[in-house]
């Protein structure tokens, strides 16, 4: 997912690379698709009928290259890409074999209608054959097209940026979540095209593939919103991937997986012709299921037309869930790398150093000591060395987040650098330990569970699910530590008197815990909507909905096994049976997650707020959640809450069996 308020296509490095791209982008021809050069109608009836007879059009190759989902209602298909120009027959986008003929049809387009020689039929416009390339392909493998009655025509501008990305291999890269942004808070997947001649050293020259929401968007809250209407278009991208490395890494902190594919070169070059095909085209963007990882899926799925990996997201798709789905097929990854970002690049540093050289650190990045300060000079050469260096990260990582302490941050770096320099040594940097769980191997997004608990002295049975996708009780491996991420959780609770009910619908709960200490500042916060059943006074037990959130901080021990926080809350509750038909007040959070052991975390909480409008009291909550993991996707729940509110105190406790998948 891409950041809300950043723009959709930042500058290029290859000045041949992005012309051609903006070349690309004209609009087809305007010649009608039942319209071929005279003479050449014989041949295209031919092969119609050949395509009819092959049923090319129900082939799950064309049905991959137009896009087309089967309808979630009644037979049929529909195409997802929303520009017109993407589909050549009048009812194209749902009706795959009448696309199928017109596209034959416009290869038989009269090419001196405009620049032949230079693969386009007026100015911007391109030959047919060559806008949809991956399709030509395709159609000329299977109806095996007689040169001498449909002459291929050449595509420079495909050839000359074939040229420019010299592809010899696709890697597929996860840059995990970031939860302060509304976009990036799951993840966001893009396809890197490794050129031939790269190695490790020269990697961050080749280019992405991206697809992301087009958009300027600043304000977080409505990129949500839109985004979940599918109110942005969504296009493809291809740009550097030192850009992407800059963005995701460096300023979001956010380490990056870099999945390498084992494909053969034919497949490579289906990808590639495809995204050429892709890159003049909009979607509409939905944050939940049409996102960057399932359109994504669509390009790489071209590749081998085997598999459908798209499929199993018809309602949602979470980027990590589309990476287990490629790493599922062993035969398509060759190799993981792990690229840490530069804030767990910092942390590793500091957290191998002696209080005396993180002092030395802080000084030095601030500007508040000099690099030839005798305090330096009296460390070991290694050791002002791992101290210079990371004082200049450090002082990049504030100038890159914004930080206003220094009045000169680029002159401050320079002259670390320089220091830095003068030390005849090499890289003193510690290496960064892979984790041992990848993002693809933590437990699945979507979790189903079912217990028995007692409420105020009635037994009920249990039923909840959440499609996605990860709470600060589950196990964290492979997923981003203090931080939880739910969408529409709901419960269902059947009491032993026979009443069945809703008990909570909740659409949204963000929290993200982020530990503070003398180098990273940061903002812990929460946020969270939706309806829950509450017990008034006089025994009513409505369903209210709720708003609240805040903001404080959070600290954690150096082995990162406990983790406490605090927060200020402002809540309000709006429904049937509250005083005034509503309540707003103000308060309190604290709580601490310690992982006892490495399936076994607890989580103790406490919350009280007071109540100045509306319903005035002073409600508070008690509560005590262990997790207990079984396996990879299953997990036991243990829940004692105690709650008092509308003049009432009431416990419940509550036993789950979780499944993950």
């Amino acid at each position: 997912m891409r950041r809300p308020g950043s723009r959709r296509i930042p500058g290029c490095a290859s000045l041949l690379l992005c012309a051609l791209l903006l070349l690309s982008t004209g609009a087809p021809l305007a010649a009608p698709p039942d319209a071929p050069v005279p003479g050449h109608q014989v041949y295209l009836t031919e092969l119609v009928d050949r395509a009819r007879q092959l049923e090319l059009g129900k082939r799950r190759e064309w049905l991959k290259l137009g896009h087309y989902e089967p309808n979630l209602v009644g037979p049929g298909y529909h195409g997802l890409v929303a520009s017109p120009d993407f589909y050549n027959a009048p009812h194209g986008r749902t009706d795959p074999q009448a696309e199928l003929e017109a596209t034959l049809a416009r290869f038989f387009e009269d090419p001196m209608a405009g620049d032949a020689a230079g693969g386009a039929t007026g100015a911007g416009r391109q030959d047919p054959q060559c806008r949809f390339i991956a399709r030509y392909a395709w159609l000329a493998e299977q109806l095996g097209f007689d040169a001498t009655r449909l002459p291929r025509r050449r595509c420079p501008r495909y050839e000359a940026w074939h040229a420019a990305l010299n592809p010899g291999g696709l890697t597929l890269v996860f840059a995990s979540a970031y939860i302060n942004s509304p976009a990036s808070m799951y993840g966001h997947t893009f396809l890197r095209v490794d050129a031939a001649d790269q190695d490790e050293q020269t990697r961050l020259l080749a280019y992405v593939i991206s697809f992301a929401a087009n958009t300027q968007e600043t304000n977080g809250f409505a990129f949500a919103v839109n985004g979940l209407l599918g109110g942005y278009a969504g296009t493809f991208s291809i740009l550097p991937y030192y850009l992407k490395v800059r963005e995701y890494s460096d300023l979001d902190n956010r380490d990056l997986w870099e999945y390498r594919l084992q494909l053969d070169p034919r497949q490579l070059d289906r990808v590639l012709m495809h995204a050429w095909e892709l890159v003049p085209t909009q979607f509409h963007y939905y944050f939940f299921d049409e996102n960057c990882a399932y359109h994504l899926l669509g390009l790489l799925q071209v590749a081998r037309p085997d598999l459908d990996l798209t499929g199993q997201f018809r309602w949602w798709a979470v980027p990590t869930d589309t990476v287990r789905a490629v790493s599922a097929h062993a035969d398509l990854i060759a190799s993981v790398v792990y690229r840490p970002a530069r804030a767990t690049r910092l942390r590793q540093s500091l957290a191998a150093m002696d209080a005396h050289e993180r002092a030395l650190v802080d000084a030095l990045s601030r500007g508040r000591l000099a690099p030839n300060d005798a305090a330096l000079a009296s460390l070991a050469p290694e050791r002002s060395a791992v101290v210079l260096e990371t004082s200049q990260d450090l002082a990049g990582f504030r100038h890159a987040a914004g930080k206003s302490d220094v009045a000169d941050a680029g002159a401050l770096e320079l002259e670390l650098l320089t220091a830095r320099s003068g030390l005849n040594l090499p890289a003193q940097e510690p290496p960064v330990p892979t984790p041992e769980v990848r993002p693809d191997e933590g437990h699945g997004s979507a979790r189903l569970a079912a217990g028995v608990g007692r409420w105020d002295g009635q037994d009920y049975q249990e039923v909840a699910f959440r499609p996605a996708y990860h709470d600060l009780v589950d196990a964290g491996a492979g997923f981003v530590p203090g931080a939880q991420v739910e969408f529409f959780n709901a419960s269902v609770h059947h009491f032993a008197d026979g009443l069945t009910r809703v008990e909570n619908l909740t659409p949204l709960r963000l929290v993200s815990l982020t530990p503070r200490d003398a180098f990273f500042q940061t903002l812990s916060w929460d946020f969270a909507t939706g309806w829950q059943r509450v017990r008034l006074a006089d025994g009513a037990q409505p369903l209210v909905f709720g708003l609240g959130g805040g903001g404080g901080g959070a600290w954690s021990n150096e082995r990162g096994t406990v983790l406490g926080y605090a927060r200020l809350e402002g809540a309000t509750r709006i429904g049937g049976g509250i005083g005034r038909g509503y309540e707003l007040g103000a308060g309190t959070t604290a709580g601490m997650l310690i992982d006892i052991g490495p399936r076994w975390r607890v989580h103790a909480y406490a919350q009280v707020v007071r109540d100045f409008l509306g319903q005035q009291q002073t409600p508070w909550t008690l509560g005590l959640e262990q997790g207990i993991s079984v396996s990879r996707n299953a997990a036991l729940r243990i829940d004692a809450m105690r709650v008092r509110d509308f003049a009432r105190t009431d416990d419940n406790a509550s036993f789950r069996l979780l499944l993950y998948f």
